[in-house]
């Protein structure tokens, strides 16, 4: 695989390159990952890295060349509102209500969430039960959020 080697090694290096066993003390927790099950795990993140550099190239590379190529010439039309044609009516400012921003704020709270209990849920069973605490607490945290956001009212549509 293109990865082998390249990504993963140094960093089971760094972690590997410490033993503590060797002054007579207890190894701890995350050492008693076998050093292929850890690089498996790291492995399923290359994916994840390629795809996030690849998704982040493509909108900087649209930007620059419409920016090269594109002409620019400022003038009253440019800066004007564009309503098929018709000359725009009213404000283009409109106010929204907070309510909206709240929902906005507590689906992006639980999809970054999503997120980051993804891996864990791959990885539970090699992992231990180490992870699953400090998941527990993560879900636990965010569960105390969402009841605080559901008694200020911040999840009523009304």
């Amino acid at each position: 695989m293109f990865w082998q080697g390249r990504w993963c090694y140094p960093a089971c290096n760094l972690i590997y390159s410490y033993n503590p066993s060797k002054d007579g003390g207890e190894i701890p927790l995350i050492f008693h990952i076998h050093r292929s099950t850890f690089m498996f795990l790291l492995y399923d993140y290359n994916i994840f890295w390629a795809f996030l550099i690849i998704s982040s190239l493509i909108p900087i590379l649209a930007f620059l060349i419409s920016g090269i190529l594109a002409p620019i010439s400022k003038g009253p039309e440019k800066l004007s509102s564009y309503e098929s044609g018709i000359e725009p009516m009213g404000d283009a400012w409109l106010q929204f209500r907070i309510r909206y921003y709240m929902f906005a704020l507590v689906f992006v709270v639980f999809d970054v969430e999503t997120v980051f209990l993804y891996p864990w849920a791959i990885g539970f069973d090699i992992l231990g039960i180490s992870v699953f605490i400090e998941a527990l607490i993560f879900v636990l945290i965010l569960i105390v959020g969402s009841v605080y956001a559901w008694r200020k009212g911040a999840l009523e549509w009304s």
